[in-house]
């Protein structure tokens, strides 16, 4: 079996283009949507059922009552976490009054510990409700809370391409955990989770 012939893809740039390009192909995974629950159920949702003791391996940050915050795995950028109810829901009109006021409060404290653990410049909120509107998991409602520095890249292009991501997801986990403040329903001494 003879090899396939390789091109140089700096032969091949759209016309007028100057832009660099890191090429990621292990997106592929994610693109394609191998990684993707099979359907809605919440025994194959990733967000649902994480238990406290799994909350540094699933990269969980924070637990309130009814909602959590989670980093991102395909993150745009360092610090990129997603805060989103513990019940499998996937509309923002389904929520509770409670869920939704912790979902709001926990995405302002995201914002305070972010800033204060990476210093954006500013930051991109955003829920993508149905698999039309861009929900990579569609049927778990999770609001994103993206980190932002002068000159990092404009959003579309990090979402429809790829981004450098200065940091291990671990180490980011650990910076932000150690930043955020204890929840109400947890003892003020205890580590977080």
């Amino acid at each position: 079996m003879s090899s396939p012939e390789v091109f140089p893809a700096a032969g091949y740039p759209p016309p007028g283009d100057d832009l660099q390009r890191l090429w990621t192909p292990h997106r592929m995974v994610y693109i394609g949507g191998q990684a993707k629950p099979k359907d809605d159920a919440p025994a194959s949702c990733p967000f649902c059922g994480i238990a406290p003791e799994d909350d540094e391996l699933r990269l969980v940050v924070a637990r309130g009552v009814t909602c959590y915050a989670i980093l991102n795995l395909y993150p745009y950028n360092s610090g990129h976490l997603m805060v989103l109810p513990f019940r499998h829901v996937s509309s923002y009109v389904d929520l509770t009054p409670q869920e939704t006021t912790e979902l709001a409060t926990m995405t302002q404290t995201a914002i305070r510990v972010i800033t204060a653990v990476y210093r954006p410049a500013g930051f991109n909120l955003g829920m993508n409700q149905g698999e039309v509107a861009g929900a990579g998991i569609a049927a778990h409602l999770h609001q994103h809370v993206v980190p932002r520095w002068l000159g990092d890249a404009n959003f579309l292009p990090i979402v429809a391409r790829a981004k450098a991501v200065p940091e291990l997801l671990a180490d980011t986990r650990a910076r932000l955990a150690a930043a955020w403040p204890p929840s109400p329903s947890q003892d003020p001494h205890e580590e977080p989770s």
